[in-house]
């Protein structure tokens, strides 16, 4: 009923203020062809201001630097270049324009399905700071613990700002610790509200994936002998099916409906409002699972193997519904501009855990067993009949305001702010069980929730001297005061709790042993009940259990000094100095350095050199939680521990220190002739302590067998008996990160065939471990444990593309225009958990299970028509040619490896590290109109 509400609402405003849309300039990737200029026609060849012309707030403080004099690299993406697409999430659409962006889309990854982390030249998710107009965006609540690009990070989620609230964004792709403080090692993205206080935009786009997925086949049913099934010859593992070419799927309907209006205040003011609503459907790429679901006591299968629907798992994007507010106002008193701009954005998210088999040890009943028997085919009972997907429903509240006030102070240009964002993430198990409660367990549990709140006030002054160079020197100068909470509400009861169908081994005597029920071994004193064995917690996602409460903050306080002049004509030069300090680990000291020199009209190079850091964030102090893991096809609990808590010390962590981190840079830029830039750029970046997320130590793969269950011992005697593995954050690594930039576009008029927009990006980056901190402190218990290893590392290395390249043409040739854009992504590495076969003790060869994902071309397609300069209908398609990753191998391995694939590689056929996600081709078509 809402959606069909809002739907008409802004259909009939829409229809009602439709007005010409005019395009409007952007400076890389898909740029539009040329401004519209007053009065002239749709499609005639008009002058272009060339895009270095453009002028930038970000990495410097000085008036009027553009694009083409600044001495480290920024893009500058503009509003239609955002609004140009079909694909409803910031996020992605800057996954198809930045080159150095990464935006892998995870599945089955718990809060990350609903929230997932971007990255900036291979770097994780929270070394990239994001300012909204200029002001520090607050991160989420949610910290990224499982198999993902980003793992061990909390980002700023940007599908929170609508595409039609931006006015442009700007990537500075450079350190800039010095100048705006923690998290910006890898660059700055500042995104730019709009501003205008007069006309607007509304906007209806519906789109879906119609798609094939290459790799998968299509099951018709099971193959049958004499009306028994039968396992599969080649997989003894898998039941032998029918197959019929492959699997087909349209699915995840997408409905975007926005509006942006700018309104007066006054003469001079300001009053800018966008609303959005976007409704997702979830998507399912998963593969047929052929595993026997039912119990089996005899040679015999349960007749309901037959008609069991084999689409028991939902691999993909979760549905979601977001409703997205942003204001963005000024207005003038006196000599000064009062100021505000906020957000509010509510997101809710079902996205699917992995399913739960029928015959599973997750579904027994132990009830129908003593403590003493020990569990057999023979006396197995379901809770649910036929098994069950448990689901996590996410509650997402997100809020941000800022209020200002500059102007001029005593000769000095002032800018007096204060910022507080928070963002609240709540969760909810469904359709699930506490199996240890046995037949009374809940279904739906209140699993708790995380909280983030940042208050930040600024003060900026600056001015301009002129002591006789080829331009005056800019000094800027300010302080900022930053506080921080993080907060961890922990679930209802069942959520989390020990139930009585779970009983731990323990030491005690014969007769004690014989009141409980158990097996008492004289030998070892030992008393076992090997049919108390039952999963703990809600499957799925486990709540937070009432000890995870968390309730911890934090200040900072920083003052910075900034220079930037050009000495001599054509010779830039900034330099910047920051002092910061942290209430939680002390002060850091940070400057840089940065030289641009155009030695020839339209010739120039450029460079910089920069020490930087970033604060362990709250998260990763405290975060706390238990959550399963399927690893190889294998369930397992795993704890996360805080640094500070006994498991954590007896298995070797420290109090965090910050990562420090050290970036050089060096670059040319072209402008030879109008309407034509190249540039490119090299980046070495070294940072030391760079804080992770351990292995899942005690699980299969993260060690040997004898380090395992030293492991797990250590669990047992902290009241972890439930739990197989444990993990927590450590300052683990030195680590190197290189690469080069290089984008060149061009502009041209072609007066009958229209305007035209050329670009050409590309991005070439690697990471490397310089060294692993094998310090494991002095309550370390366990030789030879190896805290950061072969599957980590790799994820680190490898996990994201090594280089990606972006090629678009954008053009309006009359009334109607087209975007056509492909972009390569490089080969990726997804580490499996078996571990090397000729060097299991290798940290760097790889295992039998790793997936090398292939490079791919992926095309987008955009069709565009005016009418009478009135509304727009735009209609494409995102992964025109329906391109998917690699497909994880299934079956036997090579003879000379033997053995087989985990067997999930037949139910989740791609991975979670594919750069551009695994839906197929989405096709949409879009309204417009502009007033």
């Amino acid at each position: 009923m809402m959606r069909r509400t809002i739907f008409s609402m802004l259909s009939i405003s829409a229809s009602a203020l439709a007005f010409a849309a005019s395009a409007q300039a952007q400076t890389v990737a898909t740029p539009p062809a040329t401004d519209q200029v007053e009065g002239a026609a749709p499609g005639d060849a008009v002058p272009d201001d060339d895009p270095g012309n453009t002028i930038v707030v970000t990495g410097t403080r000085a008036a009027n630097r553009t694009v083409a004099d600044s001495p480290v690299p920024i893009d500058v993406i503009s509003s239609e270049a955002l609004s140009s697409s079909g694909l409803g999430e910031t996020n992605k659409i800057l996954n198809n324009l930045v080159p150095s962006f990464n935006f892998p889309q995870p599945s089955i990854t718990d809060g990350t399905d609903v929230i997932r982390p971007a990255s900036l030249r291979g770097l994780a998710p929270d070394q990239t700071l994001v300012l909204v107009n200029g002001k520090r965006r607050h991160v989420t609540a949610l910290l990224n613990i499982n198999g993902s690009v980003g793992r061990g990070s909390a980002a700023v989620d940007l599908n929170t700002i609508p595409a039609l609230a931006i006015e442009r964004i700007e990537v500075l792709r450079d350190g800039a610790s010095s100048q705006y403080g923690s998290d910006a090692i890898a660059g700055v993205i500042n995104v730019q509200l709009k501003r205008a206080n007069h006309g607007g935009r509304a906007q209806v786009s519906y789109g879906k994936y119609i798609t094939t997925l290459s790799g998968v086949p299509n099951v018709t049913g099971l193959a049958l002998t004499g009306g028994q099934p039968v396992f599969d010859p080649a997989d003894g593992r898998i039941l032998s099916a029918n197959r019929d070419g492959e699997r087909k799927a349209n699915d995840g309907d997408m409905w975007t409906l926005g509006f942006n209006v700018g309104l007066p205040i006054g003469a001079e003011g300001y009053f800018n409002v966008t609303a959005e609503y976007r409704d997702r459907d979830n998507t399912n790429r998963a593969g047929y699972d052929l595993r026997p679901n039912y119990n089996r006591p005899t040679a015999a299968f349960d007749a309901r193997e037959i008609g069991f629907n084999r689409l028991n798992f939902q691999y993909g994007d979760p549905k979601t519904e977001d409703y997205n507010v942003f204001v963005n106002t000024g207005v003038p008193i006196g000599t000064f501009e009062l100021y505000a701009f906020g957000s509010y954005s509510k997101r809710d998210g079902l996205s699917a855990a992995n399913w739960r088999q029928s015959a599973s040890a997750n579904n027994r009943d132990w009830s129908v067993i003593t403590p003493a028997t020990t569990p057999t085919t023979a006396n197995f009972v379901p809770l649910r009949t036929d098994g069950f997907l448990p689901f996590i429903h996410s509650d997402l509240t997100d809020y941000s305001a800022a209020l200002g006030i500059r102007g001029d102070v005593g000769g000095f240009a002032g800018d007096l702010s204060v910022v507080y964002g928070h963002n609240q993430f709540d969760y909810r198990t469904e359709n699930s069980l506490n199996t240890s409660y046995g037949p009374l367990s809940q279904r739906n549990f209140d699993s708790g929730g995380l909280a983030f709140g940042q208050l930040t006030a600024n003060l900026d002054l600056s001015r301009e001297f002129d002591f006789g160079l080829a331009k005056p020197l800019t000094l800027a100068f300010g302080a900022e005061y930053r506080n921080d909470s993080f907060n961890i509400r922990p679930g209802e009861t069942q959520s989390y709790a020990i139930g009585p169908y779970f009983v731990a081994a323990q030491t005690t005597t014969a007769a004690n042993c014989a009141t409980q029920g158990g097996v008492f071994n004289a030998g070892t004193s030992v008393c076992t009940f090997p049919g108390r064995g039952a999963l703990v917690g809600a499957q799925g996602f486990p709540g937070f259990p009432a000890s995870a409460e968390t309730d911890v903050g934090r200040h900072s306080y920083a003052g910075y000094v900034e220079l930037d002049t050009d000495l001599f004509e054509g010779f830039t030069v900034t330099a910047a100095g920051r002092y910061e300090h942290f209430s939680d680990f002390g002060g850091t000291l940070n400057g840089k350095l940065a030289a641009r020199f155009e030695f020839s009209p339209g010739f120039a190079i450029r460079g910089s050199v920069s020490n930087g850091f970033r604060a362990p964030s709250l998260h990763q102090q405290y975060f706390t939680t238990t959550s399963t893991n399927f690893i190889s096809g294998v369930p397992v609990e795993i704890s996360t521990q805080p640094v500070s808590s006994p498991v954590a010390r007896a298995l070797g962590s420290k109090p965090l220190e910050p990562e420090k981190s050290v970036n050089f840079s060096a670059g040319a830029a072209l402008n030879p002739f109008r309407g034509f830039s190249l540039t490119a750029d090299y980046y070495h970046i070294k940072i030391k302590d760079r804080i992770v997320l351990t292995e899942n130590l005690g699980a299969a793969g993260s060690g040997t067998a004898a380090v395992n269950a030293a492991v797990k011992a250590i669990l047992d005697a902290n009241g972890f008996q439930s739990v197989g593995a444990a993990r927590f954050f450590i300052n683990g690594l030195d680590t190197t990160t290189q690469g080069v930039d290089v984008v060149a576009t061009y502009r041209m008029g072609l007066e009958s065939l229209g305007n035209w927009s050329l670009s050409a990006a590309y991005n070439r980056n690697t990471n490397k471990i310089d060294r692993r901190i094998t310090d494991l402190g002095p309550l370390a218990q366990i030789p030879g444990l190896i805290l950061f290893g072969r599957v980590e590392g790799i994820r680190f290395t490898n996990g994201q593309p090594r280089d990606k390249v972006v090629l678009s043409a954008d053009g309006t040739v009359g009334w109607f225009g087209i975007t056509a854009r492909t972009t390569r992504y490089g080969d990726v590495v997804a580490p499996g958990a078996t571990a090397p076969i000729a060097e299991p003790t290798s940290l760097t060869a790889y295992g039998p299970d790793d997936v090398f994902l292939e490079p791919k071309w992926v095309t987008d397609l955009e069709l565009r028509v005016t009418l009478k300069e009135h509304a727009t209908f735009a209609f494409g398609a995102n992964n025109l040619f329906d391109v998917y990753p690699s497909a994880r191998p299934t079956g036997a391995r090579p003879a000379g490896v033997g053995g087989f694939y985990p067997v999930d590689a037949y139910y989740q056929p791609y991975s979670s590290f594919s750069p551009f996600g695994f839906n197929g081709r989405f096709v949409y078509g879009r309204f417009t109109a502009q007033f």
